[in-house]
């Protein structure tokens, strides 16, 4: 239940400060007096988008708060999923907006997105206007109060999944058979790539290893000239490093008997001459090994050449992106050997998930259809009150392809007379009696669903007299039970049934023209009601016509 409103700085309202009671209140007001800015404000608060216009000209932000009560209608699930504190006394939500462009959201001081705030206002206020009425064009709005009625969430929940998942397998299958086909249609072309991979005799590494030794047998001359002069250097007769150090290891072991220091030194030049002796054989036996033959180079480079235009071919870099090009077009062959086998056991599971659809599908129509004869039976009996006592409200549901909520289509059927035959509601209702139809639709809804609070902003258009004292004690028992009910209306027998009455005027002050919202007085209820009946000149018979509204004795 909204406890109490909050404005600052919000189009013509300087500041706003009220109080709200549960059940049912209305508020009055002269056209243009703010009454749509006051909603405007509450929308802000439940999620609707902002515009910088909104702001009161010369203020740098706007403030639009509301206190709630939530203690008897619980919402402790959204705020523990949401990890937000929970005040069921005291539940604040805050919205700010800058002149800047900066919108900022708050649930009980935490920051939140606007989309979270339009999820809990959702649950915390459903406010009526004339465009609403609208609704009655829409099947999914007919649909979705069948469902309410049913109270169908749980199967309607169950049937979502299934189908879902049956959706998901059948565009499955689609992809399949689509893929399947373009194989098919492919299917030389893929073996013959196949093949051609397949016949390359792809090795991975293969092409560095051909590469490397492309490059040296390129260079083998200057490689050969190379590995010569070291093992000149290392091993020829008489000036060779490998014989000077073995003369040199032989003069030192000749004195060591008398001169002992010789052996250390011997030592140090074995062990490099046993390095170099070996590091000379190396050499000569690599330089045996290079022997440039043009025949085995022609050879690698062909085979280079080959892995080169393979590579360009299926626009890859390595061999080894050819060779998962190779075993994906195998998959791909394999696929379509076995693609009968896949689209078999797809198909069958889509029938059988069709299957489980349909039977939770047949199950939510038993159920909507008994909620029908149900909201049918007491639609009838709320419209007669609302003056149409030859009213006649069906609804029909019928069959259709299974589709996100079954399958069944719902049309509400309407007849103020018995000789008009049943249509469409919104083709055939005039504005008054749409007003009407919304309004028991509300008042029923309301019994099922806890709504904490319902704005209706000027529903009774195109109604008047009894009819509109009629609407009004539909709304003030609406309000009875634990629930919030404001009406903004023009109609007197509206405005005298509410508990609470308050009035939205302009006012014309030195800074600008501001608006504003009070609780009105029993005495000042008497005189706004008495201006509604008779205008701004208010006779004595207004007064008593207002008392007698208002069951105020002398």
């Amino acid at each position: 239940m909204l406890k109490h409103l909050y404005i600052k700085n919000f189009t013509l309202i300087d500041e706003l400060d009220i109080d709200l009671y549960q059940g049912f209140s209305v508020i009055t007001g002269e056209t243009g007096a703010g009454k749509s800015i006051i909603l405007g404000a509450i929308g802000l608060l439940l999620g609707q988008r902002a515009d910088t216009k909104t702001i009161k000209t010369g203020a740098d932000k706007c403030v639009i708060e509301a206190q709630f009560d939530l203690s008897r209608y619980g919402m402790e699930d959204f705020f523990t999923e949401n990890d937000i504190e929970y005040d069921a006394d005291e539940t604040i939500i805050r919205r700010e907006l800058t002149a800047s462009g900066k919108s900022r959201a708050f649930i009980n001081d935490t920051p939140v997105q606007l989309t979270m705030l339009k999820e809990l206002g959702e649950r915390l206020v459903d406010v009526h206007s004339q465009h609403q009425n609208l609704l009655l064009n829409k099947q999914d709005f007919q649909l979705s109060v069948v469902d309410i009625i049913a109270d169908d969430a749980k199967e309607l929940d169950k049937y979502h999944q299934t189908y879902l998942q049956y959706h998901t397998t059948l565009q499955e299958l689609v992809s399949l058979k689509e893929s399947i086909e373009r194989s098919r249609q492919n299917a030389d072309f893929l073996q013959f790539q196949y093949d051609e991979l397949t016949n390359a005799n792809l090795q991975d590494g293969e092409q560095e290893e051909l590469e490397q030794k492309s490059d040296t047998m390129t260079h083998s001359e200057d490689i050969k000239s190379a590995l010569y002069m070291a093992d000149h250097a290392l091993s020829s007769e008489g000036t060779g490093v490998v014989e000077s150090l073995r003369n040199s290891l032989s003069a030192l072991k000749g004195i060591e008997r008398v001169y002992p220091d010789a052996s250390e030194l011997a030592e140090r030049i074995n062990s490099s001459y046993i390095e170099l002796k070996d590091l000379a054989l190396d050499i000569s036996n690599q330089l045996e090994r290079i022997d440039f033959d043009p025949s085995e180079l022609d050879a690698v480079n062909n085979r280079l050449d080959r892995l080169y235009d393979l590579q360009k071919k299926y626009h890859v870099d390595t061999v080894a992106e050819l060779i998962a090009k190779r075993d994906e077009l195998k998959q791909q062959l394999s696929n379509i050997e076995n693609s009968d086998e896949a689209v078999a056991e797809l198909e069958t599971k889509c029938r059988q998930l069709k299957a489980d659809c349909q039977k939770q599908a047949d199950a939510l129509t038993k159920l909507r259809t008994k909620a029908a004869r149900q909201i049918e039976k007491e639609m009838q009996s709320r419209l007669i009150t609302l003056g149409m006592p030859n009213v006649r409200f069906s609804i029909d549901v019928m069959s259709a392809e299974l589709g996100h909520s079954g399958q069944d289509k719902i049309a509400f059927l309407f007849s103020a007379n018995t000789s008009t035959p049943l249509q469409p509601v919104s083709q055939v209702a005039s504005g008054g009696e749409i007003a009407r139809v919304m309004l028991s639709l509300k008042a029923m809804i309301s019994g099922a669903v806890k709504l904490p609070t319902i704005i209706f902003d000027e529903i009774d258009t195109g109604v008047s007299g009894k009819t509109a004292e009629k609407m009004a004690q539909i709304m003030q028992e609406m309000g009875c039970n634990e629930r919030q009910v404001i009406s903004i209306t023009h109609l007197p027998q509206i405005a005298a049934l509410g508990s609470v009455h308050y009035k939205v005027e302009k006012e014309e002050t030195a800074q600008g023209t501001t608006s504003r919202m009070r609780q009105l007085s029993a005495e000042e209820r008497i005189t706004e009601i008495a201006q509604m009946l008779s205008g701004s000149d208010i006779s004595e018979a207004a007064i008593q016509n207002a008392k007698e509204l208002l069951k105020v004795k002398d």
